[in-house]
């Protein structure tokens, strides 16, 4: 009987009840893939340890778990690390690289659904959404009419970061009226006239959006990229989505400008801690619509993050560049090769 590839999951893809959190054909896909077998890890912890990931030639990772220069200390076997969505602020990418690991995530997965999450925020804001639909349901009928939406035509949507999401989300935005612009030091002109953008500089996205919406990693360039100084820039009148990460915004500061009327509302998918504590201020705000950073939970989302998951595993087992890759240097260098070569001799 030949050997097996061994794939490890990191705990936090189980809930307290021992069911994934992430539902969808993921197990199933790896079980009927031939010479593959899976393991969950015995425990969360804060930073993944060479001890945890002894024996495995290759590991699913999802957001609590760190990964750092002492993650590898030690091990040859290790082929690639795998992550459900895009960000990957927890993952030190050079430590991989040195350690002649991959790095893969699934671009293709999130960009419809996270698009979709930031229409929804914008739409829901917009129209009051909530604030009627709590009204109706008090039978404050009379009530409503005092609370009248907005108005999207003519209005200017903004966007910090216009890569993958970013050009998504414009395309969706086309048939409504806005006027498009973006903030992105590494996406050119030409990159996002199919979507009608203008490429703007920073102080332009911040002052003239509307709507301005947060699609850019986080690093330490853009961690409390959003400040006071940028917050009160923007319209009195804007309204703040960030569907990316928590930390890219001060949201102590985004409170304070919240209650303050600094600006007129905010859409949040994603905060500085997660899970948020319960008596966050910015949980009672009735001028935010806030989500557990669930937004994309779709069953297309949860179908297609697998199967590309699954494909990534199959396209490493053949000895063939993963789709997602991030850091392609590793693919080249010859001790990866040599173990690339070592794990397929086995497997065969």
């Amino acid at each position: 009987m030949s050997w097996k590839a061994r794939v490890g999951f990191t705990r936090d893809y189980l809930d307290k009840e021992g069911n994934f959190v992430i539902p969808g054909p993921g197990l199933k896909l790896l079980e009927e893939m031939p010479n593959t077998e899976h393991e969950i890890f015995p425990e969360i912890v804060p930073e993944a340890t060479p001890q945890l990931i002894e024996g495995f030639d290759i590991v699913i990772t999802r957001t609590f778990t760190r990964w750092t220069e002492k993650s590898f200390i030690g091990n040859n076997q290790l082929l690639s690390l795998h992550r459900n969505g895009v960000g990957y602020d927890r993952i030190d990418v050079p430590a991989l690289t040195n350690a002649g690991v991959m790095l893969c995530i699934t671009p293709a997965a999130v960009r419809r659904p996270v698009a979709v999450a930031i229409m929804t925020f914008i739409l829901a804001l917009s129209t009051r959404l909530l604030t009627k639909h709590q009204l109706t349901r008090e039978g404050q009928w009379s009530e409503v009419t005092k609370h009248h939406g907005y108005g999207l035509i003519g209005k200017t949507l903004g966007s910090i970061g216009v890569g993958n999401i970013g050009h998504e989300m414009f395309m969706l935005a086309k048939p409504f009226g806005m006027r498009h612009i973006a903030y992105d030091p590494y996406i050119t002109q030409e990159a996002v006239d199919d979507v009608e953008v203008k490429m703007v500089d920073m102080d332009t996205v911040l002052t003239e959006s509307d709507f301005l919406s947060i699609s850019c990693p986080l690093n330490e360039t853009t961690r409390h990229l959003i400040g006071e100084k940028e917050l009160r820039k923007m319209k009195q009148t804007a309204f703040l989505i960030n569907t990316a990460r928590g930390p890219i915004v001060d949201e102590a500061v985004l409170t304070k400008a919240l209650k303050e009327g600094w600006i007129r509302g905010a859409g949040i998918d994603v905060f500085e801690q997660e899970p948020t504590p319960p008596d966050n201020p910015l949980l009672k705000l009735d001028n935010v619509i806030v989500t557990a950073h669930a937004m994309t939970f779709t069953d297309e989302f949860l179908t297609s993050v697998w199967e590309i998951i699954a494909k990534q595993v199959s396209q490493i087992m053949h000895g063939e560049v993963p789709e997602g890759l991030v850091n392609r240097e590793v693919w080249d260098k010859p001790e990866f090769q040599a173990k690339l070569k070592k794990f397929q001799e086995a497997i065969k």
